[in-house]
């Protein structure tokens, strides 16, 4: 890969010399932004298509993967099979269990619910769940559950901490939220988060208690030759272990791109209200993808590129979530098989993520030179 992008920068280099060239005008100008523009999207497409075939080839990758540009399909590949008794191929409409990749919709919904003053962040959660009414959960608050630095484990167990002050991960948090959202709207979760999946465009997603239909992608541990369905799926991703507002939503390549454009497109929040959503307000160390900032439901490269991600896994169902908003690129890996005897289910996650963290930041510094060129040639 570092041989392919030495190579580019030297191409751009030539080019942006040719276009800088102070030639006698021609009838005809150049339009330097849209050559530019085309071969930083050639090249995206050829290197994607290399890198992240390999990645495919290497683990026998069960699942579906795509990167968009904006309105732009960079890549786009779908391996293996949604039902491996029946041996349905997966293809563009499967739709997958994204896990705690449904974390953002919830805390989107708080953030309507803000945005309506039904609710303030800063508010004390057992001013509206009789649960929290004890003296060792009196003082948390809705802030602290959506950046899970709340203390909470499990509902009902003692913290793990002073209220505020460290990052740990809790389901039941995001659970609460969800509760919250109904006893603000007055209609239950569900229908709150199909009215916002109808408000981003997203028509093929669902809860797991809402799904009715056919393409759902069944969930399987082990491999394409030795596996093991998981049962009661999707209905059991409404059970209490796991919960729909913390784990049960459903989706696929083409309405996680659509959620991604309208949300951090300014379609679903207003802009004070979206930086709430995504400004880091604590640090988790994941045992995966290793340090990030956390802001409500979702996390962030702590370095460059910025990068906006969640990844999601119940049993089964590996899934990741990224949005580069420099470049407005979207990448989502989704798949419904997971080897946890070898330890493998988010190795080709972690390998795509580094290959995109990598191409984001070529393109941004070149789009940076390119425009240093370009001034200095006026």
């Amino acid at each position: 890969m570092t041989k392919k992008i030495f190579s580019f920068f030297i191409i751009l280099s030539l080019l942006s010399g040719i276009l800088s060239c102070k030639n006698e005008v021609k009838p005809n100008p150049v339009d330097k932004k849209a050559i530019i523009d085309s071969t930083i999207i050639a090249f995206e497409k050829k290197l994607l298509e290399q890198q992240i075939d390999s990645v495919f080839k290497k683990y026998e990758f069960n699942g579906s993967v795509a990167v968009f540009k904006d309105s732009l399909e960079l890549y786009r590949k779908s391996n293996g099979y949604s039902d491996f008794n029946k041996k349905t191929k997966i293809d563009d409409n499967t739709i997958f269990a994204i896990g705690s990749v449904s974390k953002q919709f919830t805390a989107v919904l708080i953030l309507l619910q803000m945005e309506q003053g039904k609710l303030k962040p800063d508010d004390k959660i057992s001013t509206y769940i009789k649960d929290f009414q004890t003296k060792e959960y009196e003082n948390i608050t809705i802030h602290q559950l959506l950046n899970h630095t709340s203390g909470l484990n499990t509902l009902g167990g003692k913290l793990m901490f002073k209220s505020g002050s460290e990052f740990f991960y809790s389901n039941d948090g995001f659970n609460t939220l969800g509760k919250i959202v109904e006893k603000t709207s007055g209609k239950s979760y569900d229908e709150n988060v199909m009215e916002l999946f109808k408000k981003a465009g997203m028509d093929h997603s669902y809860t797991g208690t809402t799904f009715e239909g056919a393409g759902f992608a069944g969930a399987y541990i082990g491999n394409a030759k030795k596996f093991e369905k998981i049962q009661n799926m999707p209905k059991r991703l409404g059970n209490k272990e796991i919960g729909i507002p913390a784990g049960g939503i459903l989706s696929g390549i083409q309405d996680l791109y659509r959620w991604n454009h309208a949300l951090y497109g300014g379609k679903i929040l207003k802009p004070e209200t979206f930086q709430k959503f995504v400004s880091k307000s604590a640090e988790r160390r994941h045992p995966i993808f290793g340090k990030m900032g956390y802001g409500y439901g979702i996390m962030m490269n702590m370095g460059q590129p910025t990068a906006y991600f969640h990844s999601g896994y119940v049993k089964g169902s590996p899934s990741l979530n990224i949005y580069y908003p420099e470049e407005k690129t979207s990448v989502i890996i989704l798949s419904n098989i997971a080897d946890e005897e070898k330890g493998n289910a988010f190795k080709p996650y972690v390998e795509i993520k580094k290959i995109t963290d990598a191409l984001e930041n070529t393109v941004i510094s070149l789009r940076k030179d390119l425009n240093v060129d370009k001034k200095q040639s006026l």
